[in-house]
């Protein structure tokens, strides 16, 4: 069986972890689809920048699992955490509803799902 690939961002920003809001009222991690001809890394670059206009680095990946978003659609999610590179001064884009800076004690109390928050969990401890 063959999934769509979506790379997926922690970066932390004063301790807290950046997180968006989707349309399905979830918080999830900024990322998006690997496009052809592009790195992982790369993607996560454009996405940054697409959906935050935060420019960051990718330094390693974390995690990787099949994501179930909706009742039969799976998606392969790979997470990397990220260095901010500049200043953070995000400007949402179109495609999420909010974003927000969390703190990992406040993870267990949002939507979040149990993937990312693994993810989220692993980099703190590498950062």
């Amino acid at each position: 069986m063959r999934y769509p690939i979506s790379i997926k961002g922690i970066l932390f920003v004063d301790g807290k972890v950046v997180l968006v809001r989707n349309d399905r009222n979830e918080w999830e991690l900024p990322g998006g689809r690997l496009e052809h001809g592009e790195s992982p890394e790369q993607t996560l670059e454009r996405e940054f920048a697409e959906e935050l206009s935060v420019k960051v680095c990718a330094a390693e990946i974390i995690d990787s699992y099949v994501f179930e978003v909706v009742p039969s659609e799976h998606v392969f999610i790979v997470t990397y955490g990220c260095r901010l590179l500049g200043r953070f001064m995000p400007v949402l884009s179109h495609e999420h509803t909010e974003f927000s800076l969390h703190a990992l004690d406040d993870l267990t109390h949002i939507p979040l799902p149990a993937g990312y928050a693994r993810s989220i969990n692993a980099w703190s401890e590498r950062a």
